[in-house]
């Protein structure tokens, strides 16, 4: 038997319980998990709303770091005791956590656990989002909405790595504080009124990066550049944001849909380019993770709380 964090009924809290330790079918590996990044998506899993909510009973944690505890007869180019990460889908809020091998990379001896755990999701969301649907140039203008969450934060760093000029969004003092360290050029208070007369006074903007939706997605996007592009990256406000055609064809500009899931059915190959990129960039110093909150397993039902008040400047990792 092994601890896992189980949702049994959707808009309840999960509990930690014993399951049934899972052994790998001949095309799988079996991954011990040393750490767990968590993401709004677990929240969302949580009320069953989530694209991609497994059947009840189901584990929480799409992402781990750990250990290869078990192959599949069939499963080659990975080796007993490896560290690795990989983006599981669920299951990874567990001790033991089966995937494929393909959502399986080597981490370099320069990533500890716990950065790889918050790693995989967040920078390959924000590098695949800004450079292959955005095609961000350097010296372009970038406004991240929600600056100082998990994936924001990334996108803010990854922009400024390829030459943008960045704008970040946050809401306090602290959190702008963060998303400065995080290597914005200029940041602007989400908790200031009239926000589309604040964005028009810094823009307009060549790329937004949208993790928001709501009032606020549509006030970036009414200070889009013409051929400018607005990135729907997910809506964190809980409302989607009106899109208006007849802007978008008097400006020339792009709303432009990511979802880094579906890279696993159509193009894995781009997916595991961009980490093997984003793992160069680390060891080159490019990018440097950021973990706000790392806690132990018994504290799962915390750290989602934070994630669900948006308490974290960063990514937020629980360790097993």
């Amino acid at each position: 038997m092994m601890r896992a964090l189980t949702v049994s009924e959707f808009n309840k809290e999960p509990a930690i319980g014993e399951v049934e330790t899972p052994i790998p079918g001949p095309d799988q590996v079996a991954i011990s998990v040393k750490a767990c990044g968590l993401n709004f998506a677990d929240l969302l899993m949580m009320q069953g709303t989530y694209q991609e909510t497994p059947p009840l009973p189901f584990t929480l944690g799409l992402e781990v770091a750990g250990r290869v505890s078990a192959l599949g007869t069939n499963v080659s180019g990975l080796s007993l005791g490896q560290r690795v990460a990989a983006y599981v889908g669920a299951g990874g809020l567990a001790d033991t956590v089966i995937t494929s091998p393909d959502r399986v990379i080597a981490l370099p001896g320069s990533m500890d656990d716990v950065t790889a755990a918050g790693f995989l999701i967040a920078y390959a969301t924000s590098h695949l989002a800004l450079k292959r649907r955005a095609r961000l140039k350097p010296g372009e203008k970038l406004l991240v909405l929600g600056a100082a969450g998990g994936v924001g934060r990334t996108a803010v760093e990854i922009g400024a790595a390829m030459g943008a000029h960045v704008v970040g969004v946050a809401r306090g003092s602290e959190r702008l504080e963060a998303v400065k360290a995080a290597g914005a050029h200029e940041v602007i208070d989400g908790k200031n009124d009239g926000l589309f007369t604040t964005f028009r006074a810094s823009g307009p903007f060549d790329v937004v990066y949208d993790a928001i939706g709501g009032e606020t997605g549509e006030a970036a996007m009414r200070a889009l550049s013409p051929e400018g592009r607005h990135l729907l990256i997910g809506f964190a406000s809980g409302d989607l944001p009106r899109i208006k055609p007849n802007h978008l064809l008097v400006k020339n500009t792009e709303v432009i849909g990511f979802y880094l899931g579906n890279y696993l059915q159509f193009a894995p190959d781009v997916l595991r380019d961009s980490i093997l990129e984003l793992t160069e960039w680390h060891d080159a110093g490019r990018i440097s993770p950021h973990v706000s909150h790392e806690l132990p397993f018994e504290q799962c039902l915390e750290g989602l709380d934070l994630l669900r008040r948006r308490k974290a400047t960063g990514k937020i990792v629980i360790t097993l």
